[in-house]
């Protein structure tokens, strides 16, 4: 069995402890700052080729107005991060039984004005979607710029997450969750923990 790899600044009993408590976790200094700014550039480097996520094919959603890149094994760096959580999707399936097996990921970018009104990644169990996750690639966010992730937790406590930089979020995909008005240019890379295999 491949052995697990994750940074060593995670702690981990911290984010199992959350997650069982509450639903979701939140890490800050994720990376090195050296890759936050390396997948910062590719994420930039790709933006012509985002897509408008709110139409999936050909009708047009209101309920979202970002736009996305879903990543591919060329994305070298990024890729790092989808590998990741591959190997931390073992932990996960140690602790909570959860039998992830594939990790599917875009990169997301709200520009100023874009939001995502509320919804669940996996409603009633529809999907295979377990474990979301967000991590926020951008090089500086102030306070006053919006784009929180607006959380419910399993408790039905709400939780404003900034879309600070380097700051990874995991949360149970069934949760309830929307991002607010962003105010200016917010990219991160969104990933979900898959008990079957993607589709992308």
């Amino acid at each position: 069995m491949e052995a697990v790899v994750i940074p060593g600044d995670w702690n981990v009993d911290q984010i199992l402890d959350d997650l069982d408590q509450h639903g979701f976790s939140v890490i800050d200094g994720a990376y090195s700052i050296e890759y936050q700014h390396a997948v910062s550039q590719e994420c930039l480097s790709h933006l012509n080729e985002f897509r408008d996520a709110a139409i999936q094919n050909g009708v047009v959603s209101n309920i979202r107005s970002d736009h996305i890149l879903w990543l591919q094994p060329e994305f070298q760096i990024s890729h790092q991060h989808t590998k990741t959580l591959q190997q931390f999707s073992q932990v996960l399936n140690r602790a909570f039984y959860l039998g992830i097996k594939d990790v599917e990921a875009h990169f997301a970018c709200y520009n100023a004005g874009e939001f995502y009104a509320l919804h669940r990644d996996n409603p009633q169990g529809k999907n295979g979607r377990m474990i979301s996750s967000v991590y926020y690639l951008h090089e500086e966010w102030q306070d006053d710029w919006g784009g929180e992730l607006h959380l419910q937790d399993k408790n039905g406590q709400w939780h404003a997450i900034s879309p600070k930089p380097n700051r990874l979020a995991f949360f149970q995909s069934d949760l309830l969750h929307e991002v607010l008005v962003a105010k200016h240019q917010r990219l991160s890379i969104t990933a979900w923990l898959r008990s079957d295999t993607s589709l992308i």
